[in-house]
């Protein structure tokens, strides 16, 4: 069997944490940008279609497995938003970063709670009828201002209660073993171990 999976993604923030966890495992992650694998159009209504959809698309253009994920954090202040338009709230992670900060101006410290999910799909084919689908949460709260310079995306203003800093502070490893996308990545794992 082929041990190369292509993963669905342009973001190298993810790229880099998901080579990093399957760094122990005999599976070669390749990115769609070394096949010029275009977008997919990401129109579904839950971080499960979205992901589907990503995959579907990577695998039909290059014809390898595929291995995508959907993410997004959610703000219970603002009736779950971003969530599946995390990515998009306000243009790139400055942008979505202020944004937020604005959105939830006044908005007292216990109130701020949010968490981030991930949806993990793996395919075997474009037109694979059983994906298989993993999901991790991350809770916390969003900070009133930016802490910390590392990670990506909404990083910066995310709480983690466990480590009393933001996900921005946390070192690569500590980041993978305790977010959505680390959990939902080692349930992957395990799935796949039993495949390749």
């Amino acid at each position: 069997m082929d041990r190369r999976i292509v993963l669905a993604t342009g973001n190298a923030g993810k790229l880099k944490e998901i080579k990093d966890i399957f760094s122990g495992v005999n599976i070669d992650i390749a990115a769609q940008s070394e096949f010029d694998t275009p977008e997919a159009l990401e129109d579904g209504l839950s971080f499960v279609e979205n992901a589907i959809k990503k995959a579907r698309n990577a695998a039909a253009f290059t014809g390898l497995a595929a291995l995508s994920d959907d993410s997004g954090i959610e703000v219970d202040a603002l009736n779950g938003e971003p969530g599946i338009h995390s990515a998009r709230y306000a243009g790139d992670d400055e942008s979505n970063i202020q944004r937020l900060i604005r959105e939830l101006d006044g908005v007292p410290e216990e109130k701020r709670t949010a968490r981030f999910q991930c949806v993990m799909v793996y395919i075997r084919h474009a037109n694979d009828p059983v994906p298989i689908i993993t999901h991790g949460v991350w809770e916390g709260r969003i900070l009133e201002s930016v802490q910390g310079v590392g990670g990506f995306g909404y990083d910066p203003i995310f709480f983690v209660p466990e480590r009393d800093c933001s996900a921005a502070e946390l070192s690569a490893a500590d980041k993978n073993s305790l977010s959505h996308r680390g959990k939902a990545l080692r349930q992957m794992l395990d799935v796949l171990a039993s495949i390749y």
